[in-house]
């Protein structure tokens, strides 16, 4: 009985090992794919690989040539560090010399390490050690890399999400960075403030465009997104310009319009940092109006005044906030593709409100080398006011 009680102990221990030495394994490899853990994992897998193509060489030279050490090289560059990387190079060094001893002089014949065959290995070294010490230098692994592009993609396009708004209203937007890429510089910030009753909406362009601007797109939308609300609507641009002052960027300037709109009565206020008009499309008389406030640059000196103009949304109203990138072209005026944009919104406004956004800009500036956004602010033509 004792002998089995025993075995029996003896088998449960050899299972809890195991089962430790495999979660331990299993958070080894989610710690190093996560950036956060050591790459012994992958060293131990590479240096395994080394002498396994030394093998396949010197038993099938013609298959399996040489320069195929290139392979652990390269892939050494992209998960180790340079410490762990140097490392793996003594090895493919080690694996070399075996080979051109096993396999002769390359002047007997081919498939055998030639004088070029050891300055490819070495270049593709040499790169792969480069490319380590720059990630290791900016301190985010290359399988981090990807990941973290993606969530600051991911937060600016959250922060660029409009609240719901109450019956009555509607909204549609859409952001196009410039040749296709997935960070833009212009960004929209949005709240509902005073217990739900007024929209603010900031739509901005920051200089530069596509991925030279995105970096400074995703700080300006985090910083403009805690201001708005927290600030009276007069204070917000001013405060959003000593800000801006503050980074002292080489190129830090934006341009910025600032919506204040009273969903119970349609009433609203625009503040303009060198922006672009806005659009109003009056429904009684199907004209669109020009209504912009008056105020300089974001970031370009201190204590600006920022001037409002007013306006009201009467049922049936359309509000058009957009960016240069939809009427600003060489070979145009600016008031020729505002004509162009009116003249498109006039089509999808009146037809259908649901994808107007997206489908302007696909008729008005589909292919142009900019960053682009537009957002539409509809009220309904039987909206009463909120109660």
């Amino acid at each position: 009985m004792a002998r089995g009680s025993a075995t029996e102990s003896f088998t449960a221990r050899m299972r809890k090992s195991a089962h430790r030495a495999r979660i331990g394994l299993r958070r080894s490899g989610v710690d190093y794919f996560r950036g956060d853990g050591s790459d012994w994992i992958a060293l131990v897998g590479l240096l395994l690989t080394v002498p396994a193509l030394a093998c396949a060489t010197m038993l099938m030279p013609v298959w399996c040539a040489p320069s195929a050490l290139v392979l652990p090289i390269v892939a050494g560059g992209l998960l180790l560090r340079p410490a762990s990387l140097l490392g793996l190079y003594a090895a493919a060094a080690a694996a070399l010399i075996i080979e051109s001893v096993k396999l002769g002089p390359y002047t007997q014949g081919p498939a055998r390490v030639t004088p070029g065959t050891v300055l490819v290995v070495a270049a593709c070294g040499l790169f792969g050690l480069l490319i380590a010490q720059f990630r290791s230098r900016v301190g985010v692994p290359w399988r981090r890399g990807g990941t973290m592009l993606f969530d600051l993609r991911e937060r600016i396009r959250v922060q660029s999400k409009l609240p719901a708004l109450p019956q009555g209203w509607h909204h549609e937007m859409a952001l196009r960075p410039a040749g296709g890429q997935s960070f833009s510089g212009d960004f929209v910030v949005a709240a509902r403030t005073h217990g739900g009753r007024t929209l603010e909406v900031v739509l901005t362009d920051v200089s530069g465009k596509g991925m030279d601007a995105g970096s400074r797109a995703l700080l300006l939308s985090g910083a403009f997104g805690g201001l708005l609300g927290s600030l009276p609507p007069p204070s917000f641009l001013p405060a959003a310009n000593g800000y801006l002052l503050r980074q002292d960027w080489d190129e830090g300037f934006a341009t910025s319009i600032h919506l204040v709109l009273d969903l119970d009565t349609g009433d609203y206020e625009l503040l303009s940092a060198g922006h672009l008009p806005a659009l109003q499309l009056h429904a009684g008389s199907g004209r669109w109006e020009e209504k912009s406030g008056e105020g300089p640059l974001l970031g370009v000196y201190a204590g600006a005044q920022f001037d409002p103009a007013k306006g009201s949304l009467a049922p049936g109203d359309v509000l058009m906030l957009f960016t240069d990138g939809l009427v600003e072209a060489p070979d145009r005026d600016i008031s020729e593709g505002i004509d162009r944009l009116t003249g498109e919104a006039d089509r999808y406004v009146s037809s259908t409100f649901e994808g107007a956004a997206w489908h302007l800009i696909e008729a008005v500036a589909k292919d142009v080398n900019d960053d682009r956004a537009l957002l539409l602010i509809c009220r309904d033509a039987d909206a009463g006011p909120m109660l």
